[in-house]
């Protein structure tokens, strides 16, 4: 059974509501009904109590001033969990202060919740973001309270979810309070990212902007990295690329490309920029053609302006975006993830140091497996070969203990590194061996071929 297959639990709000869509109608009545249940961030917190599982939208779709308000009754709650995926801005529930009132679980672990992680005053969920809204859907893990960030309704009552569709839909649809910022600032969004008034239990009126990451130039170090990536891809392939450095640099270096897509659970500026440059047009693309499909963006207040009431942007839940059956029928689809490490036989760890929790599992295996199992598809996993100023190789004899593995060797199909590529799917560990050494930093190529020959690799 596929994610998006499952069969939702229906919460008791649902039924209640029901009611109400007999006698006005699915969409009449609803400003009436939406007025009747507005009230200020203060009033609408008073409904978590105790004890309750509050989602809180991710991204740059975090709900400000709902969470500023949830703070102020810390004193008065106890054991209340947050779950999200990664958010940008403040997390002050993680505070140390906030023990005992509150306590995160991350579903993929930001940096302004990381350090709680690793002190073990917030828990770490490993989990496929494809698997995410099942938890939600089966009640494996029942939300209380949705504090959600959406637009506000148009003619027919219905708000989209703006930046961020990813789990957020799964968590508004089986919550059993909903509570939501209309917020003017946040764009209208198209696909399958909206929920209707009518299923709000209260709402806020709120103005509040976006956060908003702007884009790094890539160092030498990123640019070759994007430059070995971009000779991977050919006119026509459909891309699932993140955001940061590595990301940015292989976009930049695509500009002579032609007809390339997206289908990806993110996107950010760089894909705009390619968009007005004519390189990104999904013309090619074998499902959506012509559309740019993701589940969140994140990136400048230019990117929200541009997907506002965009047709050519269809944002769905990661049930979808992130479905390998889905994934795999894009031809030539290419998948670029970053990772922490990768030992000499082509483990990938992109979520831990040693022990030190540090990121998260997310989307990298879905669509790894996916764009493997595409006609023409490629996986890569694109890396520098050294962190920390060089003193240390991002390519190592083994994993650290502790370590995740979070693409098996079996998977792996491309490692790149500012040195080149390695080309490892269906190869020897004496080959991979061979292949990794030679795309590792230089400093630490003799120790790499040391080890390997003295653990009979080589």
């Amino acid at each position: 059974m596929r994610p998006h297959d499952i069969q939702r639990r229906v919460p008791a709000r649902f039924e209640r509501q029901a009611a109400t869509r007999v006698k006005v109608g699915w969409q009449v009545g609803w400003a009436e009904a939406l007025a009747e249940r507005t009230v200020s961030a203060d009033e609408a917190v008073q409904r978590i109590r105790s004890g309750d599982r509050v989602f809180v939208h991710g991204a740059a779709a975090v709900p400000q001033r709902l969470l500023a308000a949830l703070m102020q009754r810390a004193p008065e709650l106890q054991g209340v969990e947050i779950v999200h995926l990664h958010t940008e801005g403040p997390a002050p529930y993680v505070a140390p202060e906030m023990e005992g009132h509150f306590r995160h679980r991350a579903l993929f672990i930001g940096a302004n919740v990381r350090r709680a992680v690793q002190e073990g005053r917030a828990d770490y969920v490993p989990v496929f973001l494809s698997d995410i809204p099942a938890l939600f859907a089966s009640g494996q893990l029942p939300i209380d309270v949705a504090l959600l960030n959406v637009s506000e309704p148009d003619a027919h009552g219905f708000c989209s979810f703006g930046t961020s569709v990813d789990c957020v839909k799964a968590a508004a649809e089986t919550a059993r309070t909903v509570i939501a910022q209309l917020n003017p600032q946040m764009p209208r969004t198209l696909g399958d990212s909206f929920i209707h008034v009518n299923d709000i239990d209260m709402a806020v009126r709120v103005s509040e902007p976006l956060y908003e990451i702007e884009p790094e130039p890539p160092t030498d170090v990123e640019r070759k990295i994007g430059e070995h990536v971009a000779e991977l891809i050919e006119d026509g392939s459909t891309l699932q690329i993140g955001i940061g450095g590595v990301p940015n640099a292989v976009l930049a270096a695509l500009r002579d490309k032609r007809d390339l897509g997206i289908h990806s659970e993110m996107f950010s500026d760089g894909v705009l920029d390619l968009v007005e440059a004519g390189v990104i047009t999904g013309a090619a693309k074998t499902i959506h053609r012509g559309k740019i499909v993701a589940a969140f963006v994140l990136g400048t207040s230019r990117l929200y302006r541009w997907v506002h009431d965009n047709p050519m942007v269809e944002m769905h839940p990661v049930e979808y975006t992130n479905d390998t059956d889905v994934i795999r029928r894009n031809y030539k689809m290419v998948a670029i993830n970053s990772a922490l490490q990768v030992d000499i036989t082509g483990q990938v760890c992109a979520e831990s140091l040693g022990t030190r929790l540090f990121s998260g599992v997310g989307g990298q295996m879905d669509f790894i497996r996916g764009a493997a199992q595409s006609p023409g598809g490629k996986p890569i996993i694109a890396l520098p070969s050294t962190a920390k100023d060089g003193t240390i190789s991002r390519i190592v004899p083994v994993l650290p203990e502790g370590a995740g593995v979070t693409t098996t060797r079996a998977h792996v199909h491309y490692i790149v590194t500012e040195y080149g590529v390695a080309s490892l799917h269906g190869k020897s560990i004496r080959e991979r061996a061979e292949e990794l050494i030679a795309i590792a930093h230089p400093d630490f190529r003799d120790e790499l071929r040391a080890w390997a020959k003295q653990h009979a690799y080589l």
